[in-house]
Parts: C-alpha cells; sequence; structure tokens
C-alpha cells in the first residue's frame, strides 16, 4: 500500500515510524502477506480484536506473534482444545491454606497481547468466556471485577476447513471482533521466496532479532490521535448507506449492526494514519468495509448453494453505492 506524499495537519511521522518498522519486521520474515500485515497494524491502532482465518501453514500464529514481539508489552497465548474450561482462560479462586481465604490467580486472558490459537476447537461455554472480557475490558469472577490493563487485544485464529472437533462461533462473539482476515495461500514467486529463505535460515535469524518498537504510552498517544482525525459528514452517511444495505440486500439472511458502522470508522481513521494521512477518504472506508463486515453478516441459504461468500455481497453493496467525491 502506497503512502501518498502530502503534508498532514497533524504530526504523524513518529507514529509512521513506528509502523514502517513493524511493516519491515514482519514483512522480512512473512513473505507476501502485506495486507494482512497492515490490518493487524490498523486493529491494535483501533483498539480492536482481530479474527485470522486459514488453513494450516500460512503463518496466521506466526503473524500474531510477530506482531506482539514487536510491541513492549505482555504476550500470553491460549490453545483452545475441547477440553478447556473457563477457568482455564479467566482464571480461578485458590484457597490459600496459610491466610485461610482464597486468592483469585490470574489466567492467561490477563496481558495485553492474546493469541487464542484455534478458537473454535472450545466449546460453547468456554468461548463464552471471552464475551465479557473482549467487549468491556474487564473479567467478573465471584462478584469481584478485575480490569485489563491497557491495551487490550485479543487475536484469535481459525482454520475454516475442518470441521470434526470444532464449535461455530456464536454471531455475538464474532461481532466482538473488529476485523476477520482471511489469509490466502502465497504465490508461487512468494512460495518460492519462502523455501529460499528457509533454506538459508534467514527467517530463523530474523526471527531471534525482532525487537519492540512500539510502548505501551505510544499505544495510547496514537490511538487519542487517531480518534480525532478528521471525517467529513458525507463519509459517515457513506458508511451508514453501506451498512443499512446490508440489512435490506436479498442475497443475506442477517445485516450488520450499528456496531460494524461504529467499526468502519474507528479502523477507516487507523488505516488513514499509517498511510500519513490525517483525514479519511472513500478508499479507506472501501478499504477496511469488507474485513469489518465480512464475520458479521449472514447469507441467504440460497446464495450460499450458489457458492457466493460474505465478502462478495460486501463488494458487490460497496459498488452499488454512489462514492462521494
Amino acid at each position: 500500500m502506497e503512502q501518498e506524499q502530502f503534508n498532514p495537519r497533524t504530526d504523524l511521522s513518529a507514529l509512521n515510524e513506528a509502523v514502517n518498522q513493524i511493516r519491515n519486521v514482519l514483512g522480512n520474515i512473512i513473505i507476501g502477506q502485506k495486507q494482512v500485515i497492515d490490518f493487524l497494524i490498523v486493529g491494535l491502532l483501533a483498539d480492536g480484536h482481530i479474527l485470522i482465518e486459514g488453513v494450516p501453514g500460512v503463518a496466521k500464529t506466526l503473524s500474531a506473534k510477530l506482531l506482539a514481539k514487536s510491541i513492549d508489552a505482555q504476550f500470553s497465548r491460549v490453545q483452545f482444545t475441547p477440553d478447556l474450561m473457563p477457568s482455564d482462560v479467566l482464571g480461578t479462586p485458590i484457597f490459600n491454606t496459610k491466610t485461610g481465604d482464597f486468592e483469585f490467580r490470574k489466567g492467561p486472558i490477563f496481558g495485553n497481547i492474546i493469541l487464542v490459537d484455534e478458537i473454535n476447537r472450545a466449546p460453547a461455554k468456554t468461548q463464552s468466556a471471552l464475551f465479557e472480557v473482549m467487549e468491556e475490558r474487564q473479567v467478573t469472577i465471584d462478584g469481584h471485577t478485575y480490569i485489563m490493563d491497557e491495551p487490550f487485544m485479543v487475536l484469535a485464529t481459525q482454520n475454516p476447513i475442518e470441521q470434526e472437533g470444532t464449535y461455530r462461533l456464536p454471531e455475538a462473539q464474532l461481532d466482538r471482533f473488529l476485523f476477520k482476515i482471511e489469509v490466502k495461500y502465497p504465490s508461487l514467486e512468494e512460495e518460492t521466496a519462502i523455501l529460499m529463505a528457509q533454506h538459508t535460515l534467514v527467517n530463523k535469524t530474523l526471527l531471534n532479532e525482532v525487537k519492540p518498537v512500539l510502548s505501551v504510552k505510544q499505544i495510547q498517544e496514537a490511538r487519542a490521535i487517531i480518534r480525532n482525525l478528521f471525517v467529513e459528514p458525507k463519509l459517515l452517511e457513506f458508511i451508514a448507506k453501506i451498512v443499512n444495505e446490508t440489512r435490506n440486500n436479498s442475497s443475506l439472511y442477517l445485516g450488520a449492526s450499528p456496531r460494524a458502522s461504529l467499526a468502519i470508522v474507528h479502523s477507516a481513521k487507523a488505516f488513514a494514519a499509517i498511510q500519513n494521512r490525517d483525514f479519511v477518504t472513500p478508499e479507506d472506508i472501501i478499504a477496511v468495509a469488507g474485513p469489518v463486515l465480512a464475520h458479521r453478516i449472514l447469507l441467504s441459504p440460497e446464495k450460499e448453494m450458489e457458492g457466493l461468500t460474505t465478502s462478495d455481497i460486501v463488494s458487490q453493496i460497496i459498488k452499488k453505492i454512489e462514492v462521494p467525491r
């Protein structure tokens, strides 16, 4: 994604320097996934959670781990399995024999960047443990509320193909993810480059050299700047038209909620910022609309049988609506 050359009114130089460093670090190790890398960065800056979907072996987990390594924050990983209990994720009260009281032992969800690997492998009871913490940034256990430290971001991975031993994510949980990023197979040229890097052990050397380039304070400052970026009223109307069309489209069984509209606004601002712009354009909205909406809408049974995807319908909707200029 090429950056446009002009001088923004808001100073975004420090943010873009850090963003370019993260792009370079991840891009040197993960070959051919530039759009995925940009959306990971946008999700972080827009204060949203991300669902990463792809077949095994396309670097879903590696992408999440590298993003976490490039940030000076606490990282934790949870491998979801069918026998995982909510307490294994959130934590549990433990009886202290010395004091005679129960003490809360925090689970792996208490961190800044949380990788939930294969989120659809855990049953609904365990998946529901993430509802409160993803939306409200807090955990309530035995009447006590524990507030999460900022930043707090859940990066979840899932395999769209395998059905045995998996549990479909409920719509309410899907709606809590800012983006659903689909990681596709590399091209022939990209796969050749991957093989060459592995053959010469370049990637393994680079992986050990990854250092944090963003601090928690810098992330908080960047988010504050991004929240104040300018969006013209006609662009807000453009977003509203896109989301409203999902509710009146004959190809869809379920349309998007107002949370989707807000998600597009927040992510479009962050997308503009990493292009070194302090204002949102229609192209920013179009770029983020797909990953924001694809997991929040449901196809009608007829369109599903035709082999269409939610991304196809989002593209059709955007083409129907006049782009404001």
